[in-house]
């Protein structure tokens, strides 16, 4: 049974909770961990803050090479890690290996290359000739991630906060921790000194709000639902504690009445049931032109019916379990509730394996105004498709929910689906099917919070830029 990981130590928590891990396919016990409390996070928030001052001050070219080395270990252990994935999360194996390991393997590698020269005094524009800017880390992050996204919500993170001299207190998901774990193990042994990284296992209202709340944090990055991240910015915000906030999402896909219909409801049903449905910025909303509807549910309906579910160890799976039975319990609750308000639920209802958190995929259509299964995160394999009559309420439609993390817009003439994309109030826009990149700033508008991840952008979040008035020669 795993402990914490704490001043570049494992060590025992204080406490002695302990929690069964599930492997989702076939809900037995996979393992256990140890959950750290109160005072595990304190420790290990001092062990972060005594680590700061000579880590900051740390070579540059010295310490992206930790850096680098921790994304290459990543990289070689990339089999034992997709199976932790696999056998924690659920995932399908092909897909975990790129994208919940290979992406976090990338991220460390990307945060070493745009770190260097970060540091470099520059001369901001409109600013006195004498005048120099020099971006300086922000301290000790506190970082909370996900359970759907585990390796790299820990990697968007840490490894840009590592990069620019920070020190970081990770609490990972306590849902699904063994890849979390092991990381912890990769990071030990690229050799970073004591205290720079540190790893608390714990459930949120426990070790989440002691990290949230410790007066040492300087730097807050959250990733979760929207309700989650209220309550932890309530007591940073108490210390005047920087919030980085990556939270909830329902994100619409908006085809114009140009668009080539079948790839398109092909890429949304694609991205809307990816990892199960269960990504923040899912498109989970396909708005489509009112001419064009019937046509529009019968793709969304053959795209839907296409997928294989079950064990995400079989190559032909291409939706494995949800995360838990308290998941499950969610999304069978959502699609009960947008047939009792009227939508109508065009595919959902196929035989699902008797075992494991499976829940088969589904699409409603003629969904009501203001019902819940589109405009509430249901973070399971739901679409919701809906019609409009022109451009201007396309827009409309797509803005009409609390959230504004990602969407996308499908035209056959890129300008004008470019144009409609800038009138969405949303942080990222695909257009025509682009995919997702890495280096791009990620994050939302509205209650899909604030702050980026991601490239240049996601590296300068963990920075303090500090004017030296006169420090240059005139």
């Amino acid at each position: 049974m795993k402990g914490l990981y704490i001043d570049g130590a494992w060590v025992a928590p204080h406490g002695t909770d302990a929690l069964d891990v599930l492997d989702p396919t076939t809900e037995q016990a996979i393992g256990a961990i140890r959950l750290g409390d109160a005072e595990d996070v304190d420790r290990a928030v001092r062990a972060a803050a005594r680590a700061f001052p000579r880590w900051s001050r740390t070579p540059e070219r010295e310490r992206l090479g930790y850096v680098r080395e921790i994304g290459r270990l990543v990289a070689a252990h990339a089999d034992e890690l997709t199976e932790l994935i696999v056998a924690d999360l659920g995932m399908p194996r092909a897909m975990a290996r790129e994208a919940q390991v290979g992406a976090p393997a990338e991220i460390f590698m990307m945060a070493a290359e745009l770190a260097e020269g970060l540091s470099v005094p520059s001369h901001p524009p409109g600013a006195a000739a004498n005048t120099l800017v020099v971006r300086e880390p922000a301290g000790v992050v506190g970082a909370i991630t996900p359970w759907n996204f585990p390796l790299q919500e820990i990697a968007a993170k840490t490894a840009p906060a590592l990069a620019v001299g920070c020190t970081v207190v990770v609490k990972p998901s306590e849902v699904v921790p063994l890849a979390a774990l092991r990381l912890a193990e990769l990071i030990d042994a690229a050799g970073l000194p004591a205290g720079v990284f540190n790893l608390v296992p714990g459930t949120g209202p426990v070790a989440g709000a002691a990290l949230a709340a410790h007066p040492l944090i300087d730097l807050l990055s959250f990733t979760g639902s929207t309700a989650t991240g209220s309550r932890v910015a309530e007591p940073a915000g108490r210390n005047v504690t920087k919030t980085a906030l990556e939270m909830g999402g329902k994100s619409p896909c908006v085809l114009l009445d140009d668009a080539s219909l079948e790839p398109a409801v092909r890429d949304t049903v694609t991205n809307a049931f990816f990892n199960s449905g269960q990504t923040c910025d899912a498109l989970t909303r396909l708005l489509v032109p009112r001419t064009r509807l019937p046509e529009v549910e019968k793709l969304a309906v053959a795209a839907a019916e296409a997928n294989t579910v079950g064990d995400p160890r079989d190559e032909d799976t291409t939706l494995g379990p949800l995360v838990s039975g308290r998941q499950l319990d969610r999304v069978r609750r959502y699609i009960d509730r947008g047939v009792a308000e009227g939508a109508r639920l065009i595919t959902g209802h196929r035989a699902l394996p008797a075992r494991g958190f499976f829940a088969g995929p589904a699409v409603f259509t003629e969904v009501p105004a203001g019902a819940a299964v589109a405009s509430e995160e249901i973070f399971g394999p739901v679409l919701c498709v809906q019609a409009y009559d022109d451009e201007d309420e396309a827009v409309e439609l797509a803005d009409a929910t609390p959230y504004g993390l990602s969407a996308a817009v499908w035209s056959a003439d890129r300008e004008r689906a470019s144009r409609v994309a800038r009138r969405i109030r949303a942080g990222q826009v695909h257009i025509n099917g682009a995919g997702f990149d890495l280096g791009a700033p990620f994050g939302g508008f509205k209650h899909s919070g604030h702050g980026r991840e991601g490239g240049r952008y996601g590296l300068e979040e963990f920075t303090q830029p500090k004017a030296l008035l006169g420090g240059a020669e005139t």
